[in-house]
């Protein structure tokens, strides 16, 4: 079977696979890195939803880190990558202290209004912040309110009339959930997502514009890869370039 796939219907993608120790979406030494730490290996072991639209479908499982626009691989790919995440201007950036441990696929307790927790997965965790990463993604979900209104504290955190809802629906229903997030944990949250998506952009500050607790407000941000990239390694800055188009720019 070939290292590479491309799969068919609407939205084609590149579908790679590890051989020879290595893996055409990942770089050398992140993958190594990866491939070293039980916990961020687990992480490559996560599901693949549009697995039916792969030629040979029942050849073997695919992944979705092994897809060419997975933001989870762009993430690891980043923050594995050796001595990134010992650079002063990177973690100033991000607000982190040098040296912080990223774990992925983190899972806070977000409380609900029955006395449970919502336990959904975010992308990262990484010091005091948690991180949601986009890359081609096309919204933040939409849900309908009532899965909002389950929340515990969502009257305390946000002027409800000033969210996106239409209809019934809301949308960008996993930012505020990731607000909620951030409250619960007593941590920041930052949106990582490409500098060109300004739709993603625009979604994200009218989320924070709802957002009625002012301290709480001062722990959310918006980080580009464009801005990260510009403190990466030269090694990394070409990966991005060539892979993603990504040109780091501060």
């Amino acid at each position: 079977m070939p290292d590479l796939e491309v799969s068919y219907g609407a939205s084609q993608s590149v579908i790679f696979r590890e051989a020879e120790g290595g893996h055409g979406n990942f770089l050398a030494a992140s993958f190594a890195r990866i491939m070293a730490n039980p916990r961020w290996k687990q992480r490559l072991t996560k599901s693949y939803t549009a697995s039916r639209f792969v030629p040979r479908a029942g050849d073997r499982r695919r992944y979705e880190l092994e897809c060419a626009n997975s933001s989870d691989a762009l993430l690891m790919n980043v923050f594995c990558y050796p001595g990134v995440l010992r650079k002063v201007p990177l973690c100033a950036l991000l607000g982190i202290e040098p040296g912080s441990k990223p774990e992925f696929g983190f899972r806070p307790e977000i409380p609900l209004r029955n006395g449970k927790c919502d336990r959904t997965e975010m992308d990262m965790r990484i010091g005091t912040l948690l991180v949601e990463a986009k890359l081609t993604e096309g919204d933040f979900q939409r849900a309908p309110v009532r899965l909002v209104e389950r929340y515990r504290d969502l009257e305390e955190l946000f002027d409800q009339e000033r969210l996106p809802v239409v209809n019934g629906v809301v949308r960008s229903y996993q930012l505020i959930r990731c607000v909620l997030a951030a409250h619960a944990s007593g941590v920041g949250f930052a949106v990582i997502c490409d500098r060109r998506r300004q739709d993603l952009t625009e979604q994200w500050f009218e989320v924070m514009a709802a957002v009625r607790d002012a301290a709480l407000r001062t722990r959310l941000g918006l980080v580009t890869w464009q801005e990260i990239g510009a403190m990466l390694p030269a090694s990394v800055q070409k990966f991005l370039a060539e892979k993603y188009g990504i040109v780091g720019s501060v």
